[in-house]
């Protein structure tokens, strides 16, 4: 851990710091010297008694890290006093990938203080966190942070106490800063390397490994169109696509393919690291399938990469649909490994209409399912991100009128577009 408290504590003063209080969020910096600055809003109105800590998870290790922060906030909450006050926070170094930390801020209004320092001195010697406890200034007005040592270097001489200080919104939301690899995969080798790290503490990734193509089998162009329909859930994706099919005798296939069926809750569990390698890697096999179908006939496939990217992409960029990416970004384009559509249609509906139909089929739905049902920012972001998505030609349809309506609207797109 002292290798990596060193390669941080030289960058420390120039990171911003960013609380969520209320959903919104609110950033700070830190000085060594005070210029008159106001006090940061999360140091406003802090009862007199209160005191004030950070953790932020910081790792070498992808998955440790992953992990780790995972498990963190109930570990937090069950080993804390109840008076203790927990918000979601990060620190970042503006616009540089890779450099977001996430953690918790604590503010702790009970009796004594003993509780929670063993507690936070227990984390900082024995896991991968930083801890920093926030003190007033004697005029009490201003307060300073101070980075606890770790283990690894107890007497190692850490900068002076710092004064917080007011710091503006970066240009990009730094739940953007990490996306890449972390969130969204962009190659085969990426996701398959984070799943070959977890083949110890999860026994299925070996199996998940087994079933993977050639990387060449992945990105072969086919011989024949391949179509992919998009769209959220109770879009009428599954009656179109098999609705397709039928009228112009293609193949059918689905993403995730059903090879993964049985791992899917086990992995739907892990933190989304993990979860995503899982879902990028099922891209890749439905890929290979495709390329073999679509040397004999013209493929129709439900979901692809599309919605692994759009889903992963909202429920890491906290907040407003504006904290997305814009439009251009890096964070959309499409896998150089990965075979590309000739076409790609994306079925929309009205909200109230879609919860309808949800009602109707009473089937259950994942955790993310679940958000677009009562999150209506959620669901903006991801159709959002469906559109923002750069590569195989992309078209919207309305599916609000009925079936047979919807289907032959699609099929005069494909004809024209794929010249089937």
């Amino acid at each position: 851990m002292a290798r990596r408290t060193m390669s941080l504590i030289p960058q420390w003063s120039s990171r911003v710091f960013s609380v969520e209080l209320n959903g919104a969020p609110f950033y700070f910096s830190t000085r060594e010297q005070h210029r008159g600055e106001e006090v940061p809003r999360v140091f406003r109105e802090v009862q007199s008694y209160a005191r004030l800590y950070s953790l932020l998870v910081c790792s070498s290790d992808k998955i440790r890290r992953a992990k780790f922060y995972a498990e963190l906030k109930d570990k937090l909450l069950r080993e804390l006093p109840p008076e203790c006050h927990l918000s979601p926070m990060s620190s970042f170094l503006p616009n540089v990938r890779d450099s977001l930390l996430k953690g918790y801020f604590i503010k702790d209004n009970s009796e004594s203080s003993s509780p929670t320092e063993r507690l936070l001195r227990d984390l900082s010697q024995r896991d991968p966190v930083f801890v920093c406890s926030y003190l007033k200034c004697e005029d009490g007005q201003l307060w300073t942070q101070h980075l606890w040592p770790d283990a690894d270097s107890p007497t190692m001489e850490m900068s002076k106490d710092s004064y917080v200080v007011p710091s503006e919104a970066p240009e990009y939301h730094p739940s953007t800063l990490n996306i890449i690899n972390s969130d969204v995969f962009y190659s085969f080798e990426e996701a398959y390397e984070v799943l070959e790290k977890c083949g110890d503490i999860i026994p299925e990734a070996m199996s998940v490994l087994e079933l993977l193509p050639s990387r060449a089998e992945a990105r072969r162009k086919p011989d024949f169109p391949v179509i992919v329909i998009e769209g959220l859930d109770a879009t009428g994706k599954t009656t179109l696509t098999e609705s397709l099919r039928d009228a112009l005798g293609t193949s059918l296939l689905r993403s995730p393919p059903q090879c993964l069926s049985p791992m899917r809750a086990r992995f739907d569990r892990e933190p989304p690291l993990i979860r995503r390698a899982f879902y990028a890697l099922g891209n890749y096999i439905t890929a290979e399938q495709i390329g073999q179908e679509a040397t004999k006939t013209p493929v129709i496939v439900d979901r692809f990469w599309h919605s692994t990217a759009a889903y992963a992409i909202a429920t890491a960029v906290s907040g407003e649909v504006c904290n997305l990416p814009a439009e251009g970004s890096e964070v959309y384009r499409w896998p150089s490994d990965l075979l590309q559509p000739s076409l790609v249609v994306v079925l929309t509906l009205d909200p109230e209409e879609r919860k309808r139909r949800l009602r109707n089929r009473g089937q259950g739905k994942t955790v993310e399912e679940q958000e677009l049902d009562h999150n209506q920012i959620f669901r903006l972001k991801v159709e959002t991100a469906y559109q923002r998505i750069s590569g195989p030609a992309f078209v919207t349809v309305d599916a609000s009128p009925s079936a047979d309506q919807v289907l032959q609207q699609v099929l005069l797109l494909i004809r024209g577009k794929c010249h089937l």
